[in-house]
Order: structure tokens, then sequence, then C-alpha cells
């Protein structure tokens, strides 16, 4: 048995992100691009008018007030899309929309709220000051310029960035495809109602689930019996796969095969039985060449398993650097107790009170208990020499998920 730090340190050394592939824009939100994106123009790529108004010399409205009004001839009208013909000279000015280019002799623009038009003059209300909502060349981007770095997640903005710059295709890891395979005798189908002594084979879900939030894609290869021959083909059927997940099947019954099918028929197996509850009966190695993480049968157990171990390392692959869950201190509101030689992940309620975060255990911790899986938002982290968490004191929480707002707080 193996401290968790020494099998995540396994775990990862096995991993490196995957090759690139090439994916239109709209498919590659939260996806890590693997190329830096330079800007091949200028945004704008001319001056060009940030409202509707007229497009004036800012000298001829010196002095202007509404008791002072100035009256300017209107040479030209210029609709967004289209470029002026005419150079604005003294006394003169065009009327402009929004997008449209800035003509030549302008230097600023009035807004048609601060005007009234009347015929083929256009009557100016305000003194204008030079470059009057214009936006200039280059102002967003300009040419040349590092606009998306690469290894970054692409948000929205990024993608409308990449459109502006007539990016359609870009370079972002390949997703992990992983096979999920769940072992027992016990088990049936998700449409089948279960007999006496069968359950519903949720972990293929909760699984594929937590696989999907990584950005995965998840190979859903059903149910295998408790027989080595069969465990056997359904693991070769999985060989396609960057990352093979099995649940069940890894602890010390007598029908329990699955650590050692991985270490007959694979080429490494790098331990089994890691010294955290739940999930102590997790197993890692690999077969032909393809990454096996053996997890626990028991719903929580396999879903904590899987948070501490295979999210990380489904990350690394698409070339993340930031692969773990956030850690924040909270204030216990109850005691807890454990025996000692063991990590400890205590499912629980985070809340924000204040300036500070509670945490309340979800009830019963047994590792069968899905609910709690459920209902909880964090993990309390409970180091192997811990003995007792007494109300009020401070504890490491793991958060689940991004469910805590500023907003919120706990009534207990």
């Amino acid at each position: 048995m193996i401290s968790v730090e020494k099998a995540l340190k396994t775990i990862l050394a096995n991993f490196q992100p995957l090759g690139l592939e090439k994916i239109n824009i709209l498919e590659a939100r939260e996806r890590l691009i693997g190329e830096n994106i330079l800007s091949s123009r200028n945004i704008p790529s001319a001056d060009n008018s940030a409202m509707d108004g007229y497009a004036v010399r800012w000298a001829d409205t010196k002095g202007t007030t509404q008791d002072h009004p100035l009256k300017l001839k209107v040479i030209e009208d210029i609709p967004a899309g289209k470029v002026a013909r005419k150079k604005i000279k003294k006394g003169e000015a065009a009327r402009i929309m929004t997008g449209a280019v800035i003509p030549n002799g302008a230097d600023a623009v009035v807004r048609q709220e601060d005007t009234e038009k009347n015929g083929t003059t256009v009557t100016i209300y305000i003194s204008a000051k030079r470059a009057d909502h214009i936006r200039f060349t280059g102002e967003d981007v300009k040419k040349g310029e590092l606009v998306v770095r690469k290894n970054s997640s692409l948000r929205p903005a990024d993608i409308g960035m990449l459109a502006a710059l007539g990016k359609s295709v870009i370079n972002v890891y390949r997703k992990p495809r992983v096979a999920i395979i769940s072992t027992g005798d016990e088990l049936v189908d998700i449409k089948t109602t279960p007999g006496p002594g069968k359950i519903v084979n949720s972990n293929s879900y909760s699984l594929a689930a937590q696989v999907l939030e990584c950005g995965a894609e998840p190979i859903m290869l059903g149910i295998v019996r408790d027989r080595k021959t069969d465990l056997e083909k359904k693991f070769k059927k999985a060989l396609d796969a960057d990352v093979i997940i099995s649940s069940g099947g890894v602890s010390v019954g007598d029908y329990d095969f699955v650590k050692n099918v991985m270490g007959e028929i694979g080429n490494a197996m790098h331990f089994w039985q890691v010294a955290m509850r739940p999930g102590k009966p997790l197993a890692f190695g690999a077969i032909g060449g393809v990454p096996l993480f053996g997890l626990p049968g028991n719903p929580v157990s396999a879903m904590v398993s899987f948070e501490q171990f295979v999210r990380p390392s489904l990350l690394k692959m698409q070339g993340h650097t930031k692969i773990f869950r956030q850690t924040i201190k909270a204030v216990c509101v109850e005691d807890f107790q454990k025996k000692t030689g063991f990590r400890h992940f205590i499912r629980a309620i985070i809340r924000r009170k204040g300036d500070k975060y509670l945490a309340m255990t979800t009830g019963d911790q047994g590792s069968g208990i899905l609910k709690s899986m459920v209902t909880a938002n964090g993990l309390i982290v409970m180091g192997e020499n811990e003995t007792r968490i007494k109300k009020g004191t401070e504890v490491t929480v793991q958060l689940l998920d991004n469910s805590l707002s500023l907003s919120e707080s706990l009534q207990l």
C-alpha cells in the first residue's frame, strides 16, 4: 500500500500531452490551443466612427455651444461598410454611421444627439475635441500582435477574436479517448429492472460524466462478468483508447480479477492499494502501453478515486498545467473522527458565510452511499495522522465544482 502522494506522482509520470488536431473554432470552446495566434491584420483596419453622427474638423467647432450653434454643409452620407468619396473641408461635415471609415480631412465625430439636420446642412450644438468618438487603426489589435497564447483554454471571447482574424480552423490538443468498463456479476444495464442481488451499473455513467467534465471522450464498453477470460477480452477490446478505466474487481475477493489480469496481460503493473478512504483498493498499470486505472467498485470510492488520480491525468493529456481541483480553507461546523493510517476524503457541503467558508459533512460516509456525492460540493481532506476534527476548527477542502457564490450564506 502506498501514499496518495506517491500514487499520484507515479501516475502522472506516465502521462504526457497528446498530439494536436485541427478543428473548427465553434468546436474549440474550453479546448487548449496548441499554437500561438499572431494577428495578421490591424483591427480595426482603418480609423472609423464609434457613433452615429457627423464627421467634422474639430477646429471648426471651437466655441460652439447650445446658445451659439454652428451650421455646417453636409457633403456626403457614409454608411457602415462604405468609404467616403470626398474630403472634409472647412465648414463641411459628413453624415456617418457607427463603424464607417472616417473621411479624409475629418478628425472628430459629433454624436447625432448633439446635432439637428436641416436639409443639406447640420446644426452642431457642442464643441468637439480632436479624436472624439473615433476608433483608430489597430486600436483593438495591431498586426503581428500575439492575441491568443499557446496552451490557453479558449473562451467565447477567444473564439470571437479568432473569427475576427479570419481563423476558422485551429490546432488544439486532442481529447483523450477513455474506455470505461464495469465489472461484476451483480450488475445490470440501466434499462433493466434489478432483481434480487442485482444493482444497476451506475459507475459507468458517473465515470463517463466525470470524463466529459474533464473535456475527454468516454467510450462505454459496458459490463463484464467476473470471469478472467471475459475480462481479458474486454481489456483487449479497449486498447484502441488512450486510457482504460475499470471499476470493481480490484479488492481481495475470490472473484476480483482485475489486478491479476492487469499483471498477466499488461506490460506494467505499478501499484495496488492506496492509503486513502474511500478508494483504498485502487490499481494502476498498463496494457499494450495504454494506461489502465482499476478503480474500486463502490460508487463513491470510484468517483473519489477518479477525482484524485484520473482527472489530473486526463487534463495533463490535454496540455493543461492547472490539473488539480481548487482547495480552500473552511471552518468545520461539527466533530469528526477517524483512525490513523489513511487519508480521508470526507464528502461535505461547503457554503459561504460573511468572509468565511463553512463545511458540514453530508452525513453517513459509507462508500456505497452515492447520495453523499450528489449532495457534496467539496471534500474535506483529513491527513493520515489526523484522528479528529473539532467543531469550529479550520480544515482543508477540495472543491468539486463551481457552485460556491459570493452571495451565498449558510444557515445552520
